[in-house]
This record gives structure tokens, sequence and C-alpha cells, in this order.
């Protein structure tokens, strides 16, 4: 089986999992990120973090972004421009979100556009190591490797449940790392070479 077969079994898998939390679950797990993550994760005031507007049964980190900007971020979501691009317009508590594309919700063409310093990243599967898997489309890739371009290196923290944790990630050469993780067990920071 090849690193691209392996990878999309345990998407597959680790999706089921996820999908098969209950509501209650998913909410108690969703909240128990804001209680680990909202003071644990560190940034400078004025940073730029990008969060997520949740989508199936992805943790609702919408709480975490609003904590986070309480304490002086300054949010973006992702919008999903086509099949290969998406951008970070900047979003504010109680602004107004659109239909972004591909099920995504994010802030509307006049929200200006920012470079996350930051980034939660949802995800399908992680391992102990910060290997993540993704949903297969490659945007978060694309992204991080633009602004890596541009001479940027936004932390990166994967978003998941305790369900989504596998033994081993089938990494390849263009696979990004993850900095750390926040799951409803709390923030796992992992140590780089």
């Amino acid at each position: 089986m090849t690193p691209r077969e392996r990878k999309k079994a345990i998407r597959a898998e680790r999706l089921a999992l996820r999908d098969a939390m209950g509501a209650e679950a998913r909410a108690n797990a969703s909240a128990a990120m804001l209680a680990q993550g909202g003071e644990a994760i560190a940034f400078p005031p004025g940073q730029v973090v990008a969060g997520f507007w949740p989508i199936r049964s992805e943790a609702d980190i919408r709480p975490l972004m609003a904590r986070l900007g309480a304490r002086g971020a300054r949010l973006c979501l992702p919008v999903v421009l086509d099949r290969e691009t998406i951008v970070f317009r900047e979003f504010a508590e109680g602004a107004p979100v659109v239909s972004t594309g591909f099920g995504t919700t994010g802030p509307g063409p006049e929200a200006a556009v920012l470079d996350p310093d930051l980034l939660l990243v949802p995800l399908s599967a992680f391992d102990a190591a910060g290997n993540r898997i993704g949903y297969g489309a490659g945007h978060y890739d694309r992204a991080i490797d633009r602004l890596r371009g541009m001479g940027r290196r936004p932390r990166l923290i994967g978003i998941a449940f305790d369900c989504q944790e596998v033994a081993s990630v089938p990494a390849e050469p263009h696979d990004v790392a993850l900095d750390a993780v926040l799951t409803e067990s709390g923030l796992r920071v992992f140590k780089r070479a």
C-alpha cells in the first residue's frame, strides 16, 4: 500500500470515529478545548490567528477563537477561492459570514485578506510526532507553502478530538508537521530537532 493509500484509509477510519461521536460528546469536547487552550495558546497581542468555522463533525472552536480575540489576537478565517487556493479574511466577533465554498463559512469579500502568524488547523488524523493527515485536497498545505514562500513561518496547531490520534502517520516529503495539537485532553507541543 502506498503512503497515499494508507493516508486515505486512515482518514476514512478516523473521520468515521469522529462522525460517530454524539452531538453532546462533541459539544463537551469542544468546550474542553476552550478550557484547555484558551489561555495555554501563547501569542503576542496583535498577532494574526487563523481559526475556522466548523463543518461536518469538526470541533466547534468559535468560543476558543472568541477567547483568543479577547486576549488580543487579530482573527481571520479561511476562504476557499477555488479548488487550489484559500486565503484568510479578517473576522471580527459578530461580523456577518457567508458561504465561502466547499461547505465552509467565512467573511465576505469586503473583509481584509490577512497573512496568519498562527493557524488553528482542522485535520483528519495526527500522530505523537505532530504529523497530520488533512482532508485530502491540500488546501492548507498550499496555503502554508504560500506563506513560507513570502518568508513567513506560521505556527501550526492542529485541532482534533482524541479519537483522531493514530500510532503513526505515513508522512511524505511535502507534508508539514504541526507545532502542537489541541484536543479535549489539552495542548500538546511537539519537540522539533
